[in-house]
């Protein structure tokens, strides 16, 4: 058993920790419209005997939410940290523990099933099963058998985890052509010592799942992805900005690395999380963000086959801040703003070809009935190939309504997550594409 990752209050001696059963999972008829590409999937997911197994619990919900079906698989160290019947209050079945003494082949039966196998959290001692084959327990065993993608994602104190013999198993796995390890990372652990052997977050964890079950048709693309706000300096310690969240490009940027593109997001000042996979840039002004992207792109946007310009950038600046605080007064204070750039028109004024391809957003306060014609004017007036329109309620959401908008059609999207509108742009990017390579080769 392993000395764990996770910082956590202790329990009294030879107590399981208890977790309340959340509310059980949604029927496939009201799930929420989120990552699709987990519906109806299969896993099993395998919990070891690490502090970090309650991250587990965050797992599974996260993937019976996204609509996957799951079998839980709890060792006998495992259970010492979350007892069995947290997971089986959740999926609704009981959970698998030991292989022998059961009738059948469960190990090779759940292996036949599966879309995928997750080890999650995998102690230092699974990491060493499994990279020399042994079938001991229903874990390795289910590993040997097991013929689908196969996940693991190490948890164990940081002296463990550089210790040579943890990293030749490593070298072992990391060779093995059907598993992918994910994480460990660099962070505080059970001991309250800092290093490398920490559990990767849930989230990091669903985000490399959603990858390796979602079609790579963004494989070979480089996609530059803006999000956020930016904000314009008045003073040392005040600035101009907006209520942008920056959860649409961060959803973007994260599909699209999912669906195999290599991404490169320029974001303004928000706290999100990178996605995996995603080369971030973090900017602050609109006049960064026109220095990033240009960077980004080239100079002349050879450098990228789509930008997707997501970030809701200030259109004034003060054009020259202050290099003290403003004081308060009884008088009124008047600012002289000035235009910032139009950046995606800017772009869209020096593409000389059908590439890259360039996406932009439409926020506005309109009603639904005059959307439509802004975006058209928009679409025209900065020469891009769609506009996504949408309205100021969409700021700081998780969803949002949209029309998708080109010089051919405009589609309509009602309420749904950023992370599925993500999936209908891209899909509509991926079409674009190859439009724009067939229209190549023919010339």
């Amino acid at each position: 058993m392993s000395s764990g990752s996770e910082k956590l209050p202790k329990p009294a001696a030879g107590v399981p920790v208890h977790f309340d059963p959340p509310d059980p999972p949604p029927s496939p008829a009201v799930l929420p419209p989120r990552e699709l590409a987990l519906r109806g999937k299969r896993f099993v997911l395998c919990v070891t005997g690490s502090i970090a197994a309650y991250k587990a619990v965050v797992l599974l919900r996260l993937l019976l939410k996204h609509g996957a079906k799951v079998s839980v698989v709890v060792t006998e160290a495992a259970e010492k940290f979350v007892q069995s019947s947290t997971f089986a209050a959740l999926t609704g079945q009981a959970t698998h523990r030991e292989m022998f003494g059961q009738a059948g082949e469960p190990h090779v039966d759940l292996a036949k099933s599966a879309d995928a196998v997750l080890i999650v959290p995998a102690t230092a001692d699974t990491l060493a099963r499994l990279a020399h084959g042994l079938a001991n327990d229903l874990v390795s065993a289910l590993v040997l058998a097991a013929r689908c993608p196969v996940m693991v994602a190490p948890a164990m104190h940081p002296a463990m985890w550089e210790h040579p013999r943890t990293q030749h198993n490593v070298l072992i796995l990391r060779s093995q052509s059907n598993l992918t390890m994910i994480g460990p990372v660099s962070g505080e652990v059970a001991s309250g010592e800092f290093g490398l052997g920490r559990m990767a977050e849930p989230e990091e964890i669903l985000e490399a799942i959603t990858e390796s079950v979602t079609p790579s048709d963004l494989l070979g693309v480089h996609v530059v992805v803006s999000a956020g706000p930016t904000r314009e300096a008045l003073d040392p310690v005040r600035y101009l900005s907006n209520r942008s969240s920056g959860k649409m490009g961060f959803a973007l940027a994260a599909r699209a690395a999912q669906r195999g593109a290599k991404v490169t997001l320029v974001a303004g000042p928000v706290e999100q999380r990178t996605p995996r996979g995603v080369e971030r840039i973090n900017v602050v002004s609109a006049l960064e963000m026109q220095e990033a992207l240009t960077t980004a792109l080239g100079p002349n946007l050879e450098n990228a086959d789509v930008l997707i310009m997501a970030a809701a950038v200030a259109d004034y600046r003060v054009d020259d801040p202050s290099p003290d605080k403003l004081k308060r007064s009884d008088h009124t204070l008047t600012l002289e703003l000035v235009p910032n750039p139009d950046i995606l028109a800017t772009l869209g004024a020096r593409r000389t070809s059908k590439s890259p391809v360039l996406v932009g957003f439409a926020l506005e306060t309109a009603d639904a009935g005059e959307l439509l014609g802004l975006a058209r004017q928009k679409l025209i007036k900065k020469r891009v190939d769609m506009i996504v329109a949408n309205s100021s309620e969409a700021l700081d959401s998780d969803e949002s309504t949209a029309l998708l908008v080109s010089v051919r059609d405009c589609n309509e999207r009602s309420v749904r997550s950023k992370s599925v509108l993500a999936d209908d742009i891209l899909t509509w990017v991926v079409e674009k594409l190859a439009e724009v390579n067939s229209g190549e080769a023919t010339e």
